[in-house]
């Protein structure tokens, strides 16, 4: 009998989709998600989708799910020849916003989802982090007591309270922890909150709850809380803040994670089919234009870019002469290497297995997978080109990524034409992902442009894809992201890597049955014999 798991502020599903593939020594799933919610309306067809391929058996998916990949049936006919799996998939995958939902319109369905039945289940979840976050709060001069985001953590707060899981994983940015409203720590009120939540919900006769960290048994200081995803087989340098609670009738505590050999970005998509960049525009000048209530405003032109293979290996070629001669970098790629499409959302192409020994050996790959999908490029202004070919070849040089003085010192053209560019914040502007280390983290600004996100080779000259961004969060490839390209690399953007999250699921299964009445237990060891 699998362990019932309600997903609070689910995003597209990466803390569900990890406690959802461990499996039993039966290959069965340990853990049942009952209930997703969900606001966001592209990460909630995600979250159905994702439901939907869980009510088949572990290794058991339809052909028609592959063809639907294969972009040769709709989702609307993938549900229809299923629709027992989708009803349930439906079911469980619900479009409501936590604020503003009324609580007794969640506490009934996550009541009906749990059934009564079961003695213990566990609550996951991440209160939206945009308000605690470093970047956030500097773009803003920092958090405003009114940000109702700041609070969103109090309805998952309160539904510890009302419906008293044995364990919660809760999961927010790094910022929290610095966080402060009118003077006061936001993570150290937190705290108290989950240790007692009665004493924000009096009348819910609400348990409490032990806070534990999962780095460190003895925890001393804030920090302890703090999870480095780069060490513990995540190849990203992801540091995100993850409590574990567990109920105070529960005489256990969790295991900590084991560290993991380091996970290069080479490691996970180096193997993947070079593409090139599409080219949308270029950049003709700027001028101020004064406003009809007298502010003044930048306003600027542009041409349409004619883009073809052969008039992007001509400008970056162009572009790449004067830089490797500039720069004096050794380039061992031949001319006929430049690749000559930018991809699409379905490639045919088959990929290598991921070499035994590596901490992602087998966790990726799906056998019946005969493509690659959202492995698509996008287009950019022809002086953006330019901007990452010589990120590229000055990390290739020096095995580092350049910043904005960098550039102007090469060519003053080669700086954007933006505010912040002057005012010296950010100027990391453009920052290509390393190849042999983990890459700087995946975050919903990758939704924007890219620019943090330049891939190491030079010859492909782009920003990373989707693909590429939920290898790097540990997203199987048969993890389908619904909406725009843009909506897919927020969603991506957003989530909790699920091979992280796949350790977490072993660390509290292993509690719970330590902790479930011998006759459950013995139940639950006679199915697997």
């Amino acid at each position: 009998m699998p362990f019932p798991i309600i997903d609070l502020f689910a995003g597209p599903g990466g803390l569900a989709e990890g406690f959802s593939s461990l499996t039993d020594g039966a290959g069965e799933r340990v853990f049942k998600i009952k209930l997703s919610i969900e606001k966001d309306t592209d990460a909630h067809q995600t979250l159905t989708l994702r439901s939907f391929v869980r009510q088949f058996p572990v290794g058991q998916l339809p052909a028609e799910y592959y063809r639907f990949l294969e972009n040769e049936l709709t989702l609307s006919d993938l549900y229809r020849r299923y629709p027992v799996q989708y009803r349930e998939a439906a079911a469980e995958a619900w479009q409501a916003t936590l604020g503003l939902t009324p609580e007794p319109e969640i506490d009934e369905r996550i009541s009906t989802a749990l059934d009564g039945e079961e003695p213990h289940w566990v609550l996951i979840g991440g209160p939206p982090c945009q308000a605690y976050s470093n970047v956030g709060r500097s773009r803003v001069g920092g958090i405003h007591e009114d940000d109702h985001r700041v609070y969103l953590y109090k309805e998952y707060l309160r539904i510890i309270a009302r419906h008293h899981p044995s364990v919660f994983v809760m999961e927010n940015v790094e910022g929290l922890l610095s966080a402060t409203i009118n003077g006061e720590r936001v993570f150290g009120w937190m705290l108290r909150d989950l240790r007692a939540p009665a004493t924000v919900f009096g009348d819910l006769n609400a348990p409490g709850y032990h806070i534990y960290s999962l780095v460190t048994e003895n925890v001393r200081k804030d920090s302890d809380y703090l999870i480095k995803a780069e060490d513990y087989g995540i190849p990203q340098k992801r540091h995100r803040v993850i409590l574990i609670g567990v109920r105070n009738d529960i005489a256990d505590r969790p295991a900590t994670l084991h560290n993991a050999a380091e996970v290069t970005l080479q490691s996970v998509i180096g193997m993947f089919p070079k593409i090139r960049s599409g080219m949308s525009r270029t950049f003709i000048r700027s001028e101020n234009i004064i406003k009809e209530d007298g502010t003044i405003k930048k306003k600027r032109f542009y041409t349409k870019a004619a883009d073809s293979p052969e008039n992007w290996a001509e400008i970056t070629g162009n572009f790449r002469n004067d830089i490797v001669e500039r720069l004096a970098v050794e380039l061992p790629d031949a001319p006929d290497n430049v690749p000559e499409n930018t991809g699409r959302q379905y490639m045919p192409y088959r990929l290598p297995l991921i070499a035994a020994g590596h901490p992602l050996a087998g966790w990726y790959n799906d056998e019946r997978l005969t493509g690659i999908t959202h492995h698509e490029s996008r287009s950019h202004l022809t002086q953006d080109l330019k901007r990452y070919l010589f990120a590229a070849l000055y990390t290739r040089k020096n095995k580092k990524f350049p910043k904005l003085n960098d550039y102007k010192l090469f060519d003053e053209d080669l700086l954007p034409d933006h505010d912040n560019v002057s005012s010296g914040k950010f100027t990391d502007r453009f920052r290509v992902q390393l190849p042999d280390r983990p890459a700087t983290t995946v975050t919903s600004h990758i939704s924007k442009d890219g620019h943090y996100f330049i891939h190491y080779d030079h010859v492909q000259c782009r920003s990373l894809t989707v693909r590429e961004a939920a290898r790097i969060q540990t997203f199987p490839d048969n993890y389908y992201f619904c909406g725009s390209r843009t909506e897919q690399f927020h969603q991506v953007g957003n989530a909790v890597p699920p091979y992280l999250a796949f350790q977490i699921a072993e660390i509290v299964n292993d509690m719970l049955m330590r902790n479930i009445a011998p006759d459950i237990q013995e139940a639950i060891l006679a199915d697997l014999r």
